[in-house]
């Protein structure tokens, strides 16, 4: 299908209208969304991430292009697949200590059809997390179930309409109704939108278009990119099991990742302002510039193998996103 770099282009939409918004809103917002992640980031399960691995997104992106869904919708179905199959997980994990403790006989049984289900309804679950994510873009297309069906059916699947909509209740029963979950890219439009209110003025469209499509390979080489993060964080090529569970939040935060695809983009685009939007972002977010700077070198080493920002903006020998991780030496 091509490389990474190539796939993560394929995804752009048109951008948002930028300066529109009150300030008392832009500041709402700001706090609701640094609470939701701060939130999130405090109850991480240890099995997050496990199923944003680069086939399941391309997938879900690939689906998504097919079906005219706004950029949002790819981002918000990735997350809700996610956020689902960690709770069939911890089911099954139940299942077994369930199991375990009550030493019945064909006990794991529970278990072992839980690990079947999940394996045989899997294509069915991240279709039905699609069409969950379409129907909260309200302005844009939504998946219908003549249409979800017909690509299951090309597939092979026999599943009829009332399974397609028992699919979709399963997810929402899972999630508790709670699917109405931001994406990386809402924090980086906003983001976006502080910086033009701060007066730190910049192409808005390009822009906007380059995060896109930078969010887009960030997730497609997901595991890439903090694999390095990490191991510029530590200075060692070789972390240990305990410095790697410790990276979870760092990989799993929205904020760190937004202000590293604004850093990056404006780098590529307008290398002259670069300095002055990282400061910004470090005033507004509390994220070190250090930290911003790191995560730009991750994603542009893997885009270009430049090591420019790195080289540019290393001031004092700062431990690389010190201030962002606890402590992983």
């Amino acid at each position: 299908m091509g490389s990474p770099v190539r796939r993560a282009l394929q995804y752009r939409d048109a951008g948002p209208v930028f300066g529109e918004v009150t300030p008392e809103m832009i500041e709402d917002t700001l706090i609701h969304l640094v609470t939701e992640n701060e939130q999130y980031l405090s109850e991480l399960s240890g099995q997050a991430g496990c199923f944003k691995e680069t086939q399941i997104v391309e997938f879900i992106f690939l689906l998504s292009e097919k079906w005219h869904l706004d950029q949002s919708a790819r981002y918000r179905a990735v997350e809700l697949l996610e956020r689902f199959m960690i709770k069939q997980i911890e089911q099954i994990c139940k299942a077994s200590k369930e199991n375990i403790k009550s030493r019945e006989q064909g006990q794991g049984s529970s278990r072992s059809y839980l690990k079947d289900q999940i394996y045989d309804t899997f294509v069915l679950r991240l279709v039905s997390c699609i069409q969950l994510a379409s129907k909260l873009s309200l302005h844009y297309n939504i998946v219908n179930s003549d249409t979800a069906l017909k690509f299951l059916q090309s597939l092979k699947y026999s599943y009829t309409k009332q399974e397609l909509l028992e699919s979709e209740l399963a997810v929402l029963k899972t999630l508790h109704f709670q699917i109405n979950v931001s994406t990386p890219l809402a924090y980086v439009e906003l983001l976006l939108e502080v910086l033009g209110h701060n007066g730190c003025l910049l192409p808005a469209e390009p822009l906007h278009q380059m995060c896109m499509q930078l969010l887009d390979f960030s997730y497609l080489t997901r595991d890439t990119i903090y694999d390095t993060l990490l191991k510029i964080a530590i200075e060692n090529s070789t972390p240990s099991e305990l410095q790697v569970a410790k990276f979870l939040t760092v990989k799993e935060d929205f904020m760190l990742l937004a202000v590293g695809i604004i850093s990056t983009s404006v780098f590529i685009l307008n290398p002259g302002q670069w300095r002055q939007v990282v400061e910004h972002l470090n005033s507004i977010t509390g994220i070190t510039s250090q930290s911003i700077l790191e995560f730009s070198y991750a994603v542009l080493k893997h885009v270009v193998g430049s090591t420019t920002p790195k080289e540019r903006y290393r001031n004092g020998g700062t431990d690389a996103l010190e201030n962002r991780i606890l402590p992983l030496r």
